[in-house]
């Protein structure tokens, strides 16, 4: 599988973004189907519980509205802010698709009992914008802490990484904090990033799609350049 750096796809989204190509929505549609496809594997989308854990950037973005998108097909969608704002217009999109959004400090074990009671978990916290250390900190760590003991026994809820499992590094695949939640899908946008194949985050990734958000030709001009 082919893949591309952070700044590769930087590099290659940055003329689509100024030109108004809606690149987050198209991510979102694909992340959206793909979550779909899992639940209808465990009973349909409607009345399904959704819990989206969603951070301030544009990887947070994609996951909100994604839930508005599968809020609007009937999923139960409940939102775990992990940081003080999120994404608003991904945000008001979800809310008024039905979802609900918890509160910053909702106590741990009201977050287990939310991941206990769901289909499937979306990991939306941190994206390819992670600094030099990709381990979560503060409030989106303590939420990651508090779900990783529902991961364990019968009848657990499938775990979607949006994009990349936070807490793993984009290029390099390093895991610096093992409070990590291990996705049973990575749906990444635009092209595979090396980390998601190289140890240890390997060992986090579950399967990997690539969605096709239409930058490949640009990504891959970019990628031959590079090689020289």
């Amino acid at each position: 599988m082919k893949t591309y750096t952070a700044a590769q796809m930087r590099e290659a989204e940055a003329p689509f973004l100024a030109a108004g190509v809606p690149l987050m929505e198209r991510a979102s549609v694909a992340l959206a189907g793909e979550t779909a496809a899992l639940l209808e594997e465990r009973g349909g989308v409607p009345g399904a519980r959704v819990l989206v854990l969603a951070g301030a950037g544009n990887n947070g973005g994609d996951a909100l509205h994604a839930a508005a998108l599968l809020a609007a097909q009937g999923a139960r969608v409940a939102i775990v802010p992990t940081a003080a704002r999120l994404y608003e217009g991904g945000l008001l999109a979800a809310l008024a698709a039905g979802a609900a959004l918890l509160p910053l400090d909702v106590t741990d074990a009201a977050l287990a009992g939310a991941a206990r009671a769901s289909a499937v978990i979306l990991d939306g916290i941190l994206g390819t914008g992670t600094s030099a250390s990709p381990a979560l900190r503060g409030r989106a760590r303590e939420v990651v802490a508090a779900i990783l003991p529902v991961l364990h026994g019968d009848a657990v809820p499938r775990v979607i990484a949006v994009d990349l499992p936070s807490g793993i590094g984009v290029d390099d695949g390093a895991v610096p904090d093992p409070t990590v939640l291990p996705a049973d899908l990575t749906v990444t946008f635009g092209g595979c990033k090396p980390g998601l194949l190289r140890e240890p985050a390997a060992n986090l990734t579950g399967r990997i799609v690539v969605a096709d958000i239409g930058i490949g030709d640009e990504l891959e001009r970019i990628a031959a350049r590079d090689r020289g």
